[in-house]
């Protein structure tokens, strides 16, 4: 039953977009108490012709507010810390940030298991639905294959520019009188690193 409930939408998310989107930038503002921006939805909803029940009650209007509020918390969150990683990282090698980018998403998909889990555990709980199942293995197989690519990219780069780096200097021992042999070992060692 409280299942139920649980997934039913407030009155707030059933009324038209354009009222709904006038409650989010009022929201947003911080320019009115939550009463002003209640009678304000109300007047709305009366201007738009919905029936009487349509109305906003104080309570249900608070829940809604409470929620764009935490939702609102997670986004400006998230924005915070992604500030500070690109800041940290901005000189980093764009692999290290592809790498830790594809460390949030493993993590991010590893919690969202282990909350589909901890959720279908729940006595009369509702098995995990094979399209979740399915969207999440998805993101997994994904993010292996990023990294796959990464690393195979990575190897690529290491290669010519050692490659590179093997040519010039052979070419500057040659200028320096070292013997042919040599100028192969030395090459034949930085080719060794990559």
């Amino acid at each position: 039953m409280l299942k139920r409930a649980k997934n039913r939408k407030s009155k707030v998310e059933l009324l038209p977009e354009e009222i709904r989107t006038s409650i989010g930038a009022l929201i947003r503002s911080g320019n009115m108490l939550q009463k002003d921006i209640l009678a304000a939805v109300n007047e709305m909803i009366d201007e738009a012709g919905l029936p009487e029940d349509a109305k906003i009650s104080r309570t249900s209007f608070n829940r809604y507010a409470q929620r764009m509020e935490n939702r609102g918390a997670r986004i400006r969150e998230a924005r915070e810390v992604a500030e500070v990683w690109t800041t940290k990282l901005g000189d980093a090698p764009v692999s290290e940030v592809g790498k830790l980018l594809q460390e949030f998403v493993r993590t991010m998909a590893f919690e969202t298991s282990m909350h589909m889990m901890d959720q279908a555990g729940e006595e009369g709980a509702d098995p995990i639905p094979p399209k979740a199942l399915g969207q999440l293995a998805l993101v997994v197989q994904r993010i292996e294959s990023a990294a796959m690519i990464s690393t195979k990219v990575e190897k690529e780069i290491r290669k010519a520019f050692a490659e590179q780096a093997a040519s010039e200097v052979e070419a500057v021992v040659k200028k320096a009188g070292i013997s042919a042999d040599t100028a192969a070992d030395i090459k034949k060692h930085i080719l060794g690193i990559a």
